[in-house]
Formats: C-alpha cells, sequence, structure tokens
C-alpha cells in the first residue's frame, strides 16, 4: 500500500468515527438525569405560558427526532445552539472565550515541562537500570501517577496555599484588584497558576517517565544499538541520537492523546483550584444539565482528538514505513 492510500483510508476511518461520535453526542446527553428547563426557567415567579415560552426558544417542545435533525443541520453551520446556564449566549461564545484560553495556558505549559522531565529521566533510568536512582525514579513515578490529582491539588491547597501562604487557594487572577501595567496582571495570573500546574506537572511525569524508559529498554536490545556501544560511541551521541530518536514512537500516541487535555482541561484540578477553563465548565454544565455547551465541548475534543490521532498515524507512517503495511 502507498502512502497516499494509506493517508486517504486513515482520513475516511476517522471521517466515520467522528459522524459516530456526532450521533452519540447527542443522544447521550438526553439520557442523563435531570430536567434541563428547571435551569432555563427555574424563577418560581415564571406563569407556566412563560416556560413554554423558553422551552420553544430553545427547542426542547419538539419531537427528539426533530431536535436531532436540527441538531445536525446547525452542526454543520457552525452552530452549537444556545447555552442553558448563560441565558442564550451561544455556545460558540462561551467555549471559545476566556475560558479555552486559561485551559490552553493551563495544560499546554503543563503537559510541556511534564513531558521534558519524564522524558529526560526516563533516558537516565534506563540507562542506568538497576542503580538505586532507578529504583527512586520508578518508586516516585508509581506513587505520583497512582493519587488522584483532586486529592494532590487539596494537599497542595492545605500544604502551601492554607498554612504557607506560597500560592493562592482558587480563581484565575485576584478578585476585585485593577492592574497597572499588563505585567502585574501576567505576574498576578501566573501566582494563581502555579497550584494547578505543579499538581498536573507532578501527575503527568509518572506516565512519560514509565513510557520513556521500557521503550528505551526495548531499544537497547536491538542489534544496532549492540554495535554503537561496541564501536565506542559516546554516551550521549548513543542515548540521544540512536537510542532516543527510536524509542519517540510510542510518546508520539501520547502526546497526541494528550491533545484532548487541550480542549477539556483537567476538569477535576480545574475544579478543586477554581481555574475558570473549559474542565470547569465542564463540571457546571454537567450539574446544571447545560447540554448545549456540554454537547460542544465534546465535539471539540472529539475533532482534537480525531486530528490529533489522524496526524499521529500519519507521522508514523512516515518514521516507519512498516505500518502502513499493518
Amino acid at each position: 500500500m502507498g502512502f497516499k492510500e494509506y493517508v486517504a483510508r486513515r482520513l475516511l476511518s476517522s471521517l466515520v468515527t467522528f459522524f459516530l461520535i456526532i450521533v452519540l453526542n447527542f443522544f447521550i446527553f438526553r439520557i442523563m438525569p435531570g430536567d434541563p428547563t428547571r435551569t432555563i426557567a427555574r424563577d418560581a415567579r415564571l406563569l407556566p405560558e412563560q416556560r413554554e415560552l423558553l422551552k420553544k426558544r430553545f427547542g426542547l417542545d419538539r419531537p427528539l427526532w426533530d431536535q436531532f435533525i436540527l441538531y445536525l443541520v446547525n452542526l454543520f453551520r457552525g452552530d452549537l445552539g444556545l447555552s442553558f446556564q448563560y441565558r442564550g449566549t451561544p455556545v460558540v461564545e462561551v467555549i471559545l472565550g476566556r475560558r479555552m484560553l486559561n485551559t490552553f495556558l493551563l495544560m499546554g505549559s503543563s503537559i510541556a515541562v511534564a513531558l521534558v522531565i519524564g522524558m529526560t529521566l526516563g533516558t537516565i533510568a534506563a540507562w542506568k537500570r538497576g542503580s538505586k536512582a532507578d529504583i527512586a525514579a520508578i518508586i516516585f513515578s508509581l506513587v505520583t501517577y497512582s493519587i488522584p490529582t483532586f486529592w494532590m491539588g487539596m494537599l497542595l491547597i492545605l500544604v502551601f496555599g492554607y498554612y504557607l501562604d506560597w500560592i493562592p487557594i482558587s480563581g484565575t487572577i485576584t478578585t476585585g484588584v485593577e492592574y497597572q501595567t499588563f505585567w502585574e496582571y501576567a505576574a498576578d495570573y501566573l501566582h494563581h497558576m502555579v497550584g494547578p500546574m505543579v499538581t498536573l506537572v507532578i501527575s503527568f511525569i509518572g506516565y512519560h517517565f514509565l513510557l520513556m524508559r521500557n521503550s528505551l529498554l526495548d531499544v537497547f536490545t536491538e542489534d544496532y544499538m549492540l554495535t554503537a556501544i561496541a564501536k565506542g560511541l559516546s554516551t550521549r551521541t548513543i542515548l540521544f541520537k540512536h537510542a532516543m530518536r527510536n524509542a519517540l514512537l510510542p510518546m508520539i500516541s501520547v502526546m497526541a492523546l494528550e491533545v484532548v487535555y487541550l480542549f477539556s482541561g483537567a476538569t477535576a484540578t480545574e475544579t478543586v483550584f477554581t481555574w475558570q477553563g473549559l474542565g470547569l465548565l465542564i463540571y457546571e454544565s454537567v450539574v446544571k444539565q447545560d447540554y448545549p455547551v456540554l454537547q460542544g465541548i465534546f465535539i471539540f475534543m472529539a475533532l482534537a482528538v480525531l486530528t490529533a490521532n489522524f496526524v499521529a498515524d500519519v507521522v508514523y507512517a512516515l518514521v516507519d514505513p512498516r505500518i502502513r503495511y499493518g
């Protein structure tokens, strides 16, 4: 199979998967418990006629099949509907506003830092396999990877936020403060980001470390690695030019899967720290049965994951042509 045929097959598979996700994305929220009309019309003073007008405005008075057809038509027009909890604000505005930027900055920086640290430690530990440093790094990674992020976040808030007062315990900026310059705002913003970022970095490091270490240990058994060692090449050349390059294939898949965090955020971490991102928005939308916002977020997540996996498949095929014939 040629490269173009492989790409076309992967693209067709991604498109079919995306359509199935669209269908599932509509119906899964209709079987959730709760009544979204209570979020729209929660004022007890509203008359029954007024409640019916609100239902009609949001299309909740139509049969389920009609709602689905309208959902598909609007989706392909780029209209994701109106938010329930934000009283008629377009879902696109709710998602693509400051919340997405907050999630991108938090998750992007956390993933990047954890990836660099995890891969570096994994490379060193694999080269020094069986040493005390290797064993200590494995124990640390297993422990931090197993700890729930919300519990680690609350622990950091208690110790470094409450007792030591080193980090803010909630929010993205200090409420009620007027900033004289952009740099004052940026400094306060970054100060608030320390807590959730440290929580996520600690949680992500273990996974990246273990994956990189195990990948390198497999690479070390290959014949070309034994040849490189026998030729007397430097440790740096062996590790970073020969071993690490071939061990990056599994990391490509990991980085593709982590793209979803850029669009959804770590819901538990953002909720614990009240970080105004998409993760907290998901939690708020579930509590208030805001179906349009949830549907919109999951559409973005699905599109991001499928795109990232498609790119990863193409990169895989370029790096290792044998995959085209798998």
